[in-house]
């Protein structure tokens, strides 16, 4: 693909500030987050780590506009977000491809509602396709694809729109460990090109590691974070670090710092 059409639409800078949100219901309320504040920088990847309820994804639908704040705010590129937007893209857990439409179609389904003419949409689409390993498989429909390829579908779909931030949400969690790997290292591959901004949210400890620049830790709910780790492993990586002592020391950290939190989140904090 050439440079030019994997350069990003905008610099992705996401500024999460004292970000509070409550759900309520039937007289009783849960605050699942609160005062977490995160700054990125533009084309960084950090990763949200921490013990299971603690917010992780309530953070990421914030900022995707799913959620409004209780408290705080969460701006995009100097915009406060109120609602979805094209800036925006989220890459789920589920691949939520239409199953009626053909990978190409799929992923054309963003550039055809912006009214993009359908010559330039199959050129970019199929550009896309070729960044993700699935030049091919075009006229493929989802049900004739690996869970891996439907997730590398998932990817071309969102890149496609040239979004500022990708958001994902435990986008490899239903693999197994060897496609979860190869997806991994398919993913640093494609931001390595594209450069945009991702916030991927997860639970595994050396996904976190392996792929993220920094790796915000968060604490039993209501979630805020524990720690902001920063992770000094040279780029590109390849599965091999996962095995160096620099790792291991890193997971070390890491890990200390989950299991506490997820020990609070199980039994209630120490007395």
């Amino acid at each position: 693909m050439r440079d030019a059409e994997l350069t990003s639409a905008a610099p992705g800078r996401i500024e999460i500030t004292d970000l509070g949100i409550a759900f309520g219901g039937n007289g009783r309320t849960v605050e699942a987050v609160r005062r977490f504040t995160l700054m990125t920088t533009p084309g960084e990847f950090v990763a949200l780590l921490g013990p299971s309820g603690c917010g992780k994804t309530t953070v990421l639908n914030a900022v995707a506009g799913f959620v409004p704040p209780t408290a705080g705010r969460v701006v995009v590129d100097g915009e406060l977000v109120t609602r979805p937007g094209a800036d925006r893209g989220m890459v789920f857990q589920q691949h939520s491809l239409f199953p009626w439409k053909t990978v190409l179609g799929n992923v054309e389904f963003g550039l055809k509602m912006r009214g993009v003419a359908k010559a330039e949409r199959t050129s970019q689409a199929c550009a896309y396709l070729s960044l993700v390993g699935l030049t091919g498989f075009e006229h493929a429909y989802p049900w004739e694809l690996s869970g891996g390829m439907q997730q590398r579908v998932g990817i071309a779909r969102v890149l496609v729109n040239r979004p500022h931030v990708m958001l994902m949400d435990e986008p490899f969690g239903a693999l197994d460990a060897q496609t979860r790997l190869t997806m991994q290292e398919l993913l640093l591959g494609v931001w390595r090109e594209v450069r945009t901004t991702v916030l991927f949210v997860t639970h595994d400890i050396d996904e976190a590691l392996f792929l993220a620049d920094r790796v915000a830790v968060m604490s039993a709910r209501p979630g805020q974070i524990r720690d902001l780790v920063t992770v000094k492993l040279a780029r590109p990586r390849a599965a091999e670090v996962i095995a160096t002592p620099e790792f291991m020391a890193l997971k070390a950290r890491v890990l200390a710092l989950v299991r506490e939190e997820s020990a609070r989140a199980l039994f209630g904090p120490r007395t």
